[in-house]
């Protein structure tokens, strides 16, 4: 059951630290274009977890910029660093972040739960799975792969628009057979600035 998945715990002082480098990753990225350089040992050992996160950034509430992994494959401290510079120059729907803009982001960070596989026969039995607000979902087909976040829940009207538009997102067709799908539902903890 996916509500028993145990999330990262994650105190206030180690959500701070997180933020506060992703802040300074994104700086870096822009003035010296390379990565931060940090030591992953320096960090409590809840930051050295390995974990999977996105990281968005906004800009007076509209999205600037969202870059993540799905996968859990370094340690969290290095992920939420490297997604960061990635979210403010490497996002394909918006240019470059500039310096003035950078003063004005607001960086949110969303830790994932280890993806659940989702068995299903129908796009109903699918939807039927899912907690509006509270899970992502992740959807395949062939080379087609997408994600939207829990947080998305909240831009659109219910199950039918946002498995819709995910689809729409990964450029698979709306009208797929249920066996050329595969679907993984997720769940985040996120904190924001």
């Amino acid at each position: 059951m996916l509500n028993a998945m145990p999330f990262i715990e994650l105190n206030y002082d180690d959500r701070q630290t997180l933020l506060s480098l992703c802040r300074e990753s994104i700086r870096v990225r822009l003035l010296f274009d390379r990565d931060l350089n940090i030591d992953k040992t320096a960090f409590s050992p809840a930051l050295q977890q390995t974990a999977a996160c996105f990281v968005t950034l906004k800009i007076d509430g509209k999205l600037r910029g969202c870059i993540g992994s799905l996968e859990a494959h370094q340690p969290l401290v290095e992920n939420a660093v490297h997604n960061a510079a990635s979210a403010a120059v490497d996002d394909p729907r918006f240019p470059r972040l500039t310096l003035d803009e950078e003063a004005h982001i607001d960086i949110d960070i969303s830790v994932l739960t280890t993806p659940i596989a989702l068995e299903f026969d129908s796009e109903e039995a699918l939807l039927e799975q899912l907690t509006p607000g509270k899970d992502g979902l992740i959807i395949e087909s062939g080379h087609y792969r997408a994600t939207f976040l829990p947080s998305v829940w909240n831009s659109l009207p219910g199950k039918a628009a946002f498995l819709a538009q995910l689809k729409e997102k990964a450029g698979i067709p709306q009208n797929i057979e249920p066996e050329k799908l595969t679907a993984w539902r997720y769940q985040t903890l996120s904190f924001s600035e």
